[in-house]
């Protein structure tokens, strides 16, 4: 009945890769929304149409099904060779990402129209006075959604393993499974790694923001 030290390796294996899934997701989630926040507030058209669809695509498709798109339709598009671990990691912050892109929007909406227009008064262009102007004040606004977005994230990781990537979930899967080990003490312990990770998310954003409401 020694669930975690009779498999202790296979808990450590699947909390660290999870831990792995979950950053690197969130990176690419982190950049590809503020890329997109930046389009959809753009005064280029194209990029504005172009951000609006990302986002309504991503947004109304099931996660499960975003897996599905990126594991079948990259290996029938010529894209083969890819790790699951990596398509996953595609899969969790592409779908993110949309959710990014709107608390970062959020975050520029909330910025006095004044800044930019004090900016374009002297000069700067829009990728300037994005990057220079809005974006900073933007963030004090836009963490906090951020923050609960990636905790979502952290979770959503378990649809992963049922597309060959070793994390928790698949460890659950293993275990339960198994014969002569208690459901419930095997839910406990994956639940507890999982309450691990996401006070951690929460623990660093709650100092992202002391930090910000310092700097104001």
């Amino acid at each position: 009945m020694y669930v975690l030290s009779d498999n202790f390796a296979a808990f450590r294996e699947g909390f660290l890769s999870t831990v792995e899934l979950t950053a690197l997701s969130a990176l690419l989630a982190l950049v590809l929304g503020i890329v997109i926040a930046g389009f959809r507030v753009s005064p280029v058209p194209v990029l504005r149409a172009f951000g609006t669809t990302w986002v309504t695509l991503m947004v109304n498709t099931p996660l499960v099904l975003l897996f599905l798109a990126v594991t079948l339709g990259l290996p029938a598009l010529g894209l083969k060779g890819w790790d699951s671990f990596w398509l996953a990691v595609m899969a969790l912050g592409a779908y993110t990402s949309a959710f990014v892109c709107e608390a970062v929007r959020s975050g520029i909406n909330a910025v006095p129209v004044g800044q930019a227009e004090a900016a374009r008064s002297i000069g700067m262009t829009f990728t300037q006075t994005l990057g220079q102007i809005v974006l900073p004040q933007a963030t004090r606004t836009a963490v906090p959604p951020i923050g609960s977005l990636l905790i979502a994230l952290a979770k959503n990781t378990a649809v992963a393993s049922s597309f060959n990537v070793t994390e928790l979930g698949s460890v659950m899967k293993t275990l339960n499974s198994a014969e002569g080990y208690n459901i419930f003490l095997v839910f406990f312990w994956i639940g507890l790694c999982y309450v691990v990770i996401t006070f951690a998310i929460s623990g660093l954003f709650r100092l992202l923001e002391s930090r910000l409401e310092v700097i104001r």
